[in-house]
C-alpha cells in the first residue's frame, strides 16, 4: 500500500522531467506569442492608415527631389525598440527550441506523442509567422507600387 501513494506522488515530479512535455509547453508558448504578435495586441497607438500613406508619399516626393538636385539623403533617425520586435524574435525562437527539444525527447525514446504535439507546435508557430511576415510584405509591395503609380500627382502642387 506504501509503496502506491509514493509512486503516485513521484509522477508529477517525473512528468515534468520529460524533454518531451516542454517541448510542447515551448511550442504551446511559442504558437500564443506568434497570435498575439499578429493581433497587435501590444502595439503602440498609430495614427490614420491615411495619414500614414500621406507621409510615405510625401518622404518619397522630398526624396525624389533632393535626388533630382543632388542632395544628401540626410541622416536616419534610429527607432526605437518596442515590445512588438521583441515579439518578433522571442516567438520563433520558442518554436526552434521546441523542435529541438522534441528531438531530444525522440532520441531518448520518451513519449512519441510529446515529440510530435512539440515539433508540430513549434513548426507551426515558425510557419505562421513566416507567412504573415510574407502577407505584410505583399501588401508593402502593393501599396508602394500604388503610390509610384501615382507619383505623377503627388508633384503637381
Amino acid at each position: 500500500m506504501q509503496t502506491s501513494d509514493t509512486a503516485r506522488t513521484d509522477q508529477p515530479i517525473e512528468f515534468l522531467k520529460r524533454w518531451g512535455f516542454w517541448a510542447v509547453i515551448s511550442g504551446a508558448i511559442s504558437l500564443l506569442l506568434v497570435f498575439i504578435h499578429i493581433s497587435g495586441f501590444f502595439a503602440e497607438p498609430q495614427p490614420s492608415a491615411a495619414t500614414q500613406i500621406g507621409e510615405i508619399a510625401g518622404e518619397i516626393k522630398r526624396a525624389a527631389w533632393r535626388s533630382f538636385f543632388g542632395f544628401s539623403s540626410g541622416e536616419a533617425v534610429p527607432q526605437a525598440t518596442t515590445t512588438t520586435d521583441y515579439l518578433a524574435v522571442i516567438a520563433p525562437s520558442l518554436g526552434a527550441l521546441a523542435i529541438v527539444l522534441a528531438v531530444i525527447s525522440g532520441v531518448l525514446r520518451e513519449n512519441w506523442r510529446f515529440a510530435v504535439y512539440g515539433t508540430g507546435l513549434g513548426a507551426s508557430a515558425i510557419l505562421f509567422h513566416f507567412f504573415w511576415w510574407v502577407a505584410l510584405l505583399f501588401a508593402g509591395v502593393m501599396l508602394l507600387v500604388a503610390i509610384i503609380e501615382n507619383i505623377g500627382d503627388i508633384f503637381s502642387f
